[in-house]
């Protein structure tokens, strides 16, 4: 079995469990802009499911690269690949991660970031991680677990973040998993949020999600949903914003 399946489960439930995300969105008028995705362990949830081991790990690590870099250092495994698979790993091309780790200072941190000229050119930067692994150890694509994929349109008329199901196969797997999950997490509050922050340079007239909360300019929108719930039902997290004309 793929070493990346236990990492999804581990990833679930030490970091998911006890995690904020935040998805930031900052369009210019011409459509480019910039995304962000931050992933940070919020530590008075993570120390309920680690107990004893809260203090037992010492880690330091504050790393910076881009995409690219891993593109070049296996350039010879990267010549190798199909074109449809050169697509994939090029869609990252630019993609910047930090990662902050600090047993010290109780920071544990991922940030992804993107320029864009269009948002369909956005990446699925939540699998950057993985896409680096699959060069380093040469695996294939045809066998990534990925089980949704997420998608960005903006046209002067609306924006849509589109979240489809990849892998039924895969998706029915991973709900069962997230079920037995949640059934051995501690009857704690546990803090596990995504956070949309969407900004415009356009006002907003509607936006699909009821829990949408629009700035007062009209210009942002913030939506939170749980996150193991949202990665058992990905699609939930999909909006479509409508502008005023």
């Amino acid at each position: 079995m793929r070493i990346g399946y236990h990492h999804f489960i581990f990833f679930l439930l030490f970091f998911c469990a006890s995690c904020q995300v935040t998805e930031t969105i900052h369009f210019n008028e011409d459509g480019s802009g910039t995304i962000s995705v931050e992933m940070l362990r919020i530590e008075q949830s993570y120390q309920q499911l680690a107990g004893e081991e809260y203090n037992k790990n010492e880690v330091f690590e504050d790393t910076t690269y881009v995409f690219d870099d891993y593109i070049s250092k296996y350039s010879a495994t990267f010549s190798r690949l199909t074109p449809e698979d050169k697509a994939v790993f090029n869609a990252y091309k630019g993609v910047k991660v930090h990662i902050k780790k600090n047993s010290f200072e109780k920071e544990f941190r991922t940030i992804f970031t993107q320029n864009f000229l269009q948002a369909n050119q956005i990446a699925d930067l939540y699998k950057t991680q993985e896409y680096v692994s699959d060069l380093v150890h040469n695996y294939a694509l045809s066998a990534e677990e990925h089980y949704y994929k997420i998608a960005f349109v903006f046209t002067e008329n609306e924006f849509k973040r589109i979240v489809s199901v990849k892998d039924e196969q895969e998706f029915k797997k991973k709900r069962e998993k997230i079920v037995a999950i949640k059934s051995g997490l501690p009857q704690k509050n546990l803090y596990q949020k995504i956070t949309l922050h969407y900004h415009f340079t356009k006002m907003i007239k509607s936006v699909s999600n009821p829990n949408a909360k629009v700035s007062p300019d009209k210009k942002s929108v913030e939506i939170t949903f749980g996150l193991l719930e949202s990665l058992f039902d990905p699609i939930s997290t999909s909006v479509v914003i409508v502008f005023e004309e």
